[in-house]
């Protein structure tokens, strides 16, 4: 199966094409910086060209920044993505959206792109199936823990997460992506929820910082959906009936990888969420 991986040189779209290929798909890597197919979803640039003959796409692209820029990657380049889709020759036969637990719940305007996203592929003409993940170990390192090590503290908002790994989220759009679409959503989570506490607390323990929690309290109905644990997926920890798919990559272990590995995990790239 011919498969277009758009994002594929991103965190998680590497690893989405690094799973395709090694179930013997034929992948094409699709980015504004990729060697080959060199698209631009701001402006169309290359989509036509880089989709012909693909069966099936992976829009794994992401954009940070600004509202603008990003409704204009996340929203108007998925409008493009799929008009392209429909007008190559035989058309896309599969579009695969990824996205994120619950952003149609969280008051945040960059979850409110995403769900602007989602519904934009629902009334595709392209047939398909939205993957959402739950937050990347990377992701939860990166901004909520790391950055304010050099104050000597962590703020702590109350709320409850599960982390995902990124390799555990690839094998699941890879499956989908193999598969026939199912226009519905496919959830993917971490295997435990966590307060942030906690996880400040692990990485602090192996990272040997010394900065203090500072426990912070998030007003308003942002707060209340994260203390209720909008970012988890329904059921929780373990397995259930919901169809929720469970990664097996806890956030200690994935620590213990990282320190392994000493400059992965350290730079959250812009194709992440």
């Amino acid at each position: 199966m011919d498969i277009a991986v758009v994002g594929g040189t991103g965190l998680l779209g590497r690893r989405v094409v690094d799973r395709l290929r090694s179930g013997g798909h034929t992948v094409r890597v699709l980015s504004r910086d990729a060697p080959v197919h060199r698209i631009d979803l701001t402006t169309g640039a290359g989509l036509a060209r880089a989709l012909e003959g693909a069966a099936v796409v992976v829009d794994a692209s992401n954009r940070t920044g600004t509202s603008a820029a990003t409704r204009g990657t996340l929203v108007e380049g998925t409008a493009r993505l799929l008009e392209a889709e429909a007008e190559v020759a035989a058309g896309v036969a599969h579009h695969v959206c990824v996205s994120i637990v619950n952003c149609d719940e969280v008051p945040l305007g960059y979850y409110r792109v995403k769900a602007d996203q989602e519904r934009l592929v629902e009334r595709g003409r392209t047939p398909w199936t939205i993957v959402r993940a739950t937050q990347f170990h990377e992701f939860v390192a990166a901004t909520f823990l790391a950055p304010l090590k050099r104050l000597g503290v962590h703020a702590v908002p109350g709320m409850l997460l599960q982390p995902v790994g990124t390799s555990d989220a690839a094998g699941a759009v890879a499956r989908v992506a193999a598969a026939a679409p199912s226009r519905g959503l496919v959830e993917i989570t971490g295997p435990r929820v966590y307060e942030l506490g906690e996880l400040a607390r692990l990485w602090r323990e192996s990272n040997g910082s010394r900065a203090l929690p500072l426990p912070v309290r998030v007003p308003g109905a942002l707060g209340r959906a994260l203390r209720a644990g909008a970012l988890t997926a329904p059921g929780g920890e373990g397995q259930d009936t919901s169809g929720v798919l469970r990664g097996t990559t806890t956030f200690e272990e994935w620590l213990r990888l990282r320190r392994h590995a000493p400059h992965a995990g350290r730079r959250v790239p812009t194709e992440t969420r």
